[in-house]
């Protein structure tokens, strides 16, 4: 291993190890957010995904989010299905729901996609709006019940989301690290260079977008599951809010740099700092973040990340092999 491999590996557990620990050094408060942290970090790793790598510029990701939710909560409620298992079952079904929205909306193509995803969507919010059995528009709690059998007290049950909601982080930051390091990571990126030299040496670009939209409207509904579970309650303008889950996520992987598993990681930093000093404001607030995106993507429209590898060749996540 060189010594590039071994500062990377360092790193990792410096950052890592901590972490694991949370609920032993942390307060509730920052064990709340570091919780939200976590699960705005794999959105916006997600998005990346869909739109740095496979061109497919979704700003409807909350459909998969609000799905996730509930999804768990149905299956918790009316299934008697344990709350954890609830919660892994709800990112099936959401994939599962995904493959013919897909259908749908691949029909569409550039900013009719984008729309579409969203209308999508939308169409979503209204149909859960009108199940009375999940309380319709006001939405619904989960059941004092359910939720003192997810653990012995309410520390415990923090916890336990917690390592849940670092496990997913995890597991999609490094996923999608091994999975551009796979074949199917190196025809997403010849997609993402050029389409159609992609094709014309035989990457089914096709198939490879459905494969990642699938997999990432999946992994979004886990999250979107995790999400309500913490908060233990769901409503349709909470669950496929445009403004949280596609707006700020969006915001995140501009700022920080799309394309580059680095772009998020540092996108979520900012973006957490800002809202910090800058969220009291009302309705500045959005719009010094636009101004913000705007300024960044007018110096550098490969975000902060681009900035600094344009002065500095670094690379935390390498995904190019090279011959020995």
């Amino acid at each position: 291993m060189n010594k590039a491999n071994l500062a990377r590996l360092a790193l990792c557990i410096a950052v890592v190890g901590p972490l694991l620990l949370g609920p032993f050094w942390a307060d509730r408060g920052t064990i709340r957010l570091l919780i939200e942290i976590f699960y705005f970090l794999a959105l916006a790793q997600l998005w990346n995904l869909l739109a740095g790598y496979s061109g497919l510029i979704s700003v409807g990701q909350q459909a998969f989010v609000g799905l996730g939710g509930y999804f768990c909560f149905s299956l918790a409620m009316f299934a008697g299905i344990p709350i954890v298992w609830s919660l892994a079952l709800a990112g099936v079904l959401t994939a599962f729901i995904a493959l013919p929205t897909a259908l749908v909306a691949f029909r569409l193509s550039g900013p009719y996609f984008a729309i579409g995803t969203w209308v999508i969507a939308e169409v979503f919010r209204l149909g859960f709006a009108q199940v009375s059995a999940l309380g319709g528009g006001s939405g619904i709690s989960l059941p004092v019940g359910l939720v003192r059998a997810m653990a012995a007290n309410k520390t415990a049950r923090e916890s336990l989301v917690y390592w849940i909601a670092l496990g997913i982080m995890l597991t999609v930051v490094f996923g999608i690290w091994l999975l551009m390091r796979s074949r199917i990571g190196l025809g997403l990126s010849a997609m993402r260079d050029n389409e159609e030299a992609a094709i014309s040496v035989g990457v089914q670009t096709g198939r490879l977008k459905l494969i990642v939209y699938v997999a990432t409207a999946g992994m979004t509904g886990l999250i979107g599951a995790l999400i309500f579970l913490q908060k233990l309650r769901i409503t349709p303008e909470a669950a496929f809010s445009v403004n949280d889950w596609s707006v700020l996520v969006i915001f995140i992987v501009v700022i920080g740099g799309i394309g580059a598993l680095e772009g998020p990681i540092l996108g979520c930093i900012l973006f957490f700092v800002l809202r910090e000093f800058l969220s009291d404001l009302g309705a500045w607030y959005m719009i010094i973040l636009g101004l913000i995106s705007v300024a960044i993507m007018l110096i550098e429209p490969r975000g902060i990340w681009g900035i600094i590898t344009a002065r500095i060749p670094l690379t935390l996540f390498p995904v190019a092999r090279k011959s020995e």
